[in-house]
């Protein structure tokens, strides 16, 4: 068994490309873990050239860093998506991770409890942005989410206020609210009456900015519908873009017009809104 372990850890290494750094979100014990931690598994399902992880017991944060000289006051927490059943966590996560870093951001890419844990999921998310202001306390910190990532995303950006799990240690005594939220193709957001808002989702006045982006032809399109709409609603600063065709998926690869045109309109949103 340790030898299967050592050959993941191996793999998750030579994968994360330029990952500078692994950070376990829980010291210890994960809260409601019933087996001790292990290292996430691999799924045997590559299909569309995706890394997938599964069974993940110890939620890492691993950290990619731009280089030297041009680094700026942003630090990111990157949420891949997979339905809460797995984690697409090359085309979701170290490549969502290495762009931003050419941007002089921080990343971190999270992999948060799956399968089939959201409340696992969310207090990943809450302790990972707690650690991640303990490590960078002067920098502005956002999460960004793809599907069931931007709906973790979203949950972190307006359950700040919950607490979900009993303090561990210094890094809880600290805030678990993002500065901002980046939302690409959101899924699980309308889960209301008639696919109103998800609600559990609870928007007020200390709710931070969005930045959301979307296709019409997406089939959990009206998920970016009805947030943007919520958070108007409640004088949220929210931008949304919608182009007509791109499905869902795409992640930043080649090949979409809707993945090509995403990074450009987010650039643009962080240099004149993200302080």
């Amino acid at each position: 068994m340790k030898i299967v372990f050592f050959i993941i850890a191996c793999f998750f290494l030579l994968n994360s490309g330029l990952c500078q750094d692994t950070i376990h979100v829980w010291p210890g014990l994960v809260p409601g873990e019933k087996e001790p931690p292990h290292p996430a598994v691999v799924s045997d399902n590559h299909s569309g050239n995706v890394t997938r992880l599964t069974d993940v017991t110890d939620p890492v944060l691993e950290v990619f860093k731009p280089d030297s000289g041009m680094e700026k006051n942003i630090s990111i927490i990157v949420c891949p998506g997979g339905a809460y059943k797995i984690l697409a966590i090359d085309k979701e996560g170290y490549e969502i991770a290495r762009w931003l870093n050419t941007l002089g951001i921080t990343a971190y890419t999270l992999q948060y409890r799956v399968p089939d844990k959201q409340d696992g999921a969310l207090q990943d998310i809450q302790r990972a942005i707690r650690l991640v202001r303990q490590t960078d306390p002067l920098k502005t910190i956002g999460v960004m989410g793809f599907s069931a990532g931007g709906s973790l995303s979203a949950r972190a950006a307006t359950l700040f206020d919950k607490k979900t799990y009993k303090p561990v240690d210094n890094a809880d005594t600290l805030s678990c609210r993002p500065d901002f939220a980046v939302l690409i193709y959101p899924a699980y957001l309308d889960l209301g009456e008639n696919h109103s808002l998800t609600p559990e989702l609870v928007i007020g006045a200390d709710t931070p900015p969005f930045f959301i982006f979307n296709t019409a032809d997406d089939s959990y399109g009206n998920s970016s519908l009805v947030m943007t709409t919520a958070l108007r609603d409640h004088k949220i600063p929210v931008e949304l873009h919608v182009m007509p065709k791109g499905g869902h998926g795409y992640g930043l690869r080649k090949g979409k017009l809707a993945a090509e045109t995403w990074p450009g309109l987010l650039k643009k949103w962080i240099d004149n809104e993200v302080k």
